[in-house]
């Protein structure tokens, strides 16, 4: 099997796994992903057995990790998910995915920029007495992110490196406290009947969008030092950090409000729960900081998606998938400089939208986009294990049963019942929106529109640029490919 030519690239090779870990975990935000997610997953699902379903979730989520990790072995690309399905599935099936990762990634994204606003709106009112709109701190948010995706990546490491450690020193504080004053057992949380009642799927697609960031590791594998190592490394313990943090931080949350009133308490008070607890234990100097966190993290999570999104932009302008200006990058710092401006424009569209039309940041801009985008990831992975079973078939290579047919076979059959999950009750993770028909329907009908469009870009090009489609999803190491 041939190589074909990899195309235009990007950065140096800066980035090692531990860098990596800084930007696929910041794009979780842990502490504003259990300070709101968390919260909001207690509030509207009614559940108390949240922490269970972070139990279980990483599993999963790790058995995807193994085919996932052996997969960036084979495949570097800035493209991540749709190289592994080209070479996988086909390139057709590949390019479809391409276009719903960019939909799912630029979703959650914009979504985090409502959330930035009306929070950082919250904390000038109360601190300050300024009533200043959400939509205008989104909108500089936005503007500040785009040209922060410009820099050197290992510039951008570094910045999401200190946000992380803080927001982790935060956490474990938070932690130490909330169960150092117990209102409830730690057991009641982590028993079956807390979570397997009628609301149960609602609970998983929350957690799981709550997970949603450590899979982008291989977006990354073109700036790594040592991508056939990097990239798996990253991603375990990306899934290992971020599911440590949430099963200890929703237990600490139900044990400090106690398990018959943490539903009623987050439905209550939203983000506030965690810092409130925080300023009860330790006062108010340390809740005012928990809280200024609480912003940096979302700052460091819209900072990682940025760049993991132009990455995909790149990608596909560099394959012929998107315009070819999208595969433009800096000649001073090897960003994705055509990615990056896209994006940022696609935020201050967004942004501006949702704003002239008068809808809530956190409700509607990030409820909407945040239920889309974890409903794409998880179509993706599934697309994902299914092709490294596909891939090495043809390519066994030096893989393990267990890497290249066990562990993708399980996570494929796990993650689609996932899926069915969250779209059997997309309505109720809609909220209050969930009971209109055109948003019900019209959210994931987006997702499928994308792929469609994706499938037909790949078959036009087949046609047209035999040349090009053929090298959809880039080159393979030749040197470790055995094929059958």
């Amino acid at each position: 099997m041939g190589t074909q030519t990899p195309g235009r690239g990007l950065g140096t090779r800066r980035l090692g796994a531990v860098q990596i870990v800084f930007f696929v975990v910041a794009a979780a935000g842990p502490l504003y992903a259990i300070a709101g997610g968390v919260s909001a997953t207690y509030a509207v699902t009614g559940s108390v057995g949240v922490p269970l379903s972070f139990v279980l979730l990483a599993p999963v989520l790790a058995l995807f990790g193994v085919g996932y990790a052996a997969m960036s072995r084979y495949v570097t690309n800035a493209g991540a998910f749709y190289p592994y399905v080209a070479h996988g599935i086909g390139r057709s099936a590949g390019t479809a995915v391409a276009y719903v990762t960019v939909l799912a990634y630029s979703s959650i994204q914009t979504g985090v920029f409502g959330l930035f606003g009306l929070s950082v709106s919250t904390w000038l009112n109360t601190t300050f007495g300024w009533h200043l709109p959400w939509w205008p701190v989104a909108l500089l948010m936005v503007l500040v992110v785009g040209a922060g995706g410009v820099l050197r990546v290992d510039l951008n490491a570094k910045v999401l490196g200190v946000a992380l450690g803080l927001e982790v020193a935060v956490l474990v504080v938070l932690n130490a406290g909330m169960f150092s004053h117990p209102a409830g057992s730690a057991l009641t949380p982590l028993a079956p009947s807390s979570l397997f009642t009628a609301g149960v799927g609602a609970v998983f697609a929350f957690s799981i969008a709550v997970f949603l960031g450590f899979e982008g590791a291989a977006t990354y594998g073109e700036e790594c030092r040592d991508p056939r190592r990097t990239v798996g490394r990253a991603t375990y313990i990306a899934i290992g950090l971020t599911a440590v943090l949430y099963v200890a931080s929703s237990l600490g949350l139900a044990v400090a409000a106690g398990p018959d009133h943490v539903v009623e308490r987050a439905a209550a008070e939203g983000p506030g729960l965690l810092f409130g607890l925080g300023g009860q234990y330790y006062g108010t100097a340390f809740a005012d900081t928990a809280y200024a966190l609480f912003l940096t993290s979302q700052c460091a999570a819209l900072l990682s998606l940025h760049n993991a999104v132009a990455r995909y932009f790149f990608a596909l302008g560099r394959e012929g998938l998107l315009p070819d200006g999208l595969s433009r990058t800096s000649k001073r710092t090897g960003a994705p400089i055509g990615g990056s401006l896209v994006q940022t424009t696609i935020g201050l569209v967004v942004v501006a939208v949702f704003a002239l039309a008068g809808r809530d940041p956190f409700t509607d801009l990030f409820t909407w986009t945040g239920v889309t985008a974890s409903t794409g990831v998880t179509i993706i992975m599934v697309a994902v294990s299914l092709a490294v079973i596909g891939f090495f078939r043809r390519h066994p290579g030096r893989e393990t049963w267990w890497r290249r047919a066990g562990a993708p076979t399980l996570a494929a059959v796990t993650l689609t019942a996932v899926l069915v999950l969250i779209i059997v009750n997309f309505g109720v993770l809609l909220g209050p929106a969930g009971s209109l028909p055109w948003l019900r329907w019209g959210l994931p009908g987006l997702l499928v529109l994308a792929g469609l469009a994706g499938f037909l870009r790949a078959e036009a090009l087949r046609t047209r640029r035999p040349e090009a489609y053929a090298a959809i999803g880039g080159p393979l190491r030749e040197e470790l490919v055995e094929t059958r």
